[in-house]
């Protein structure tokens, strides 16, 4: 887990939904931006990577926004924000394993139709014969 942390840059809104006089003066909501493609931190496949997986939370500047506004304070959401952005790159740079086409074998062929045949003998013995 790489903390490109100082990469970040943070604006604040005013939250939304209840909270009484607190929401309409103070703002709480935090967005934190990062531009992908600028980034010191990592290599070009690794952004290249990173890009592709969250394309849908990167603008047309390409930078990369998450907001956040859990709490009702601004320090705990901007918290929240870099954790939050952290841990979305890392699980964009994880590359999944091939999954590789496995046939059944033999035996388990065998199991399955002996199974078959032991319910159609059990059916079949169940039938009233003249």
């Amino acid at each position: 887990m790489r903390d490109f942390s100082r990469e970040l840059q943070f604006k604040t809104s005013r939250s939304s939904g209840a909270g009484g006089q607190n929401v309409n003066k103070v703002e709480t909501s935090v967005t934190v931006l990062w531009n992908v493609s600028g980034s010191l931190f990592f290599n070009d496949a690794q952004k290249a990577l990173i890009s592709d997986k969250l394309k849908n939370r990167i603008n047309a500047e390409g930078m990369l926004f998450l907001t956040v506004s859990e709490s009702r304070t601004q320090l705990m959401n901007k918290n929240k924000a870099i954790e939050k952005i952290i841990e979305l790159v890392d699980k964009a740079l994880v590359i999944p394993k091939k999954r590789w086409a496995t046939k059944p074998s033999k035996g388990q062929k065998q199991k399955r139709l002996d199974t078959k045949k032991k319910l159609s003998d059990k059916k079949e013995n169940r039938r009233f014969k003249f």
